[in-house]
């Protein structure tokens, strides 16, 4: 959404809003601006989970590199469970994530993979739901408390 739009939206003027986007912003609540692509139209037909086992934290630093590195990899998350690490991994065909799971088993330290494949994605988001009223959510640049109500202090609009 424009910030022209969300300032119709919410009935504020547009540099209004900016200032707002921009508190959040320095605050660390808005970290970054993203367009949403269609993975399936850009190429990308097969998603899949692949659980990591790796056999220590010796290897952390190396495995943390090469995940940056592979742009196949959008999402890395350290996790408690089967294996030590899942990772969110696009790619184009089953040929193409065999390759990819031959590569990740052939990184130092790597003990072993289980990977899900993705049939359908009922939802996905990279939306994060606002906390519920009154919840403090952390502290300003001038370590003044933050709460829910800051962060979208928006006056209400009566229609009539």
């Amino acid at each position: 959404m424009s910030q022209h739009d969300l300032a119709k939206a919410v009935g504020l003027s547009a540099p209004a809003v900016a200032e707002r986007l921009r508190k959040l912003e320095e605050r660390g609540i808005i970290r970054y601006f993203t367009a949403v692509l269609d993975a399936k139209r850009l190429g990308w037909d097969i998603t899949a989970f692949i659980f990591v086992n790796i056999a220590g934290s010796k290897f952390y630093g190396e495995f943390r590199k090469r995940v940056e590195e592979m742009p196949q990899a959008v999402e890395c998350h350290s996790i408690t469970g089967q294996g030590s690490h899942i990772l969110k991994i696009r790619a184009e065909n089953t040929a193409a994530l065999e390759a990819i799971l031959a590569e990740i088993q052939a990184w130092p330290g790597v003990q072993g993979t289980t990977t899900s494949i993705v049939l359908s994605t009922l939802k996905e988001s990279g939306n994060t739901p606002l906390p519920q009223a009154g919840v403090d959510v952390g502290r300003d640049a001038f370590d003044e408390p933050i709460g829910s109500a800051d962060l979208l202090h928006v006056p209400f609009r009566h229609h009539s």
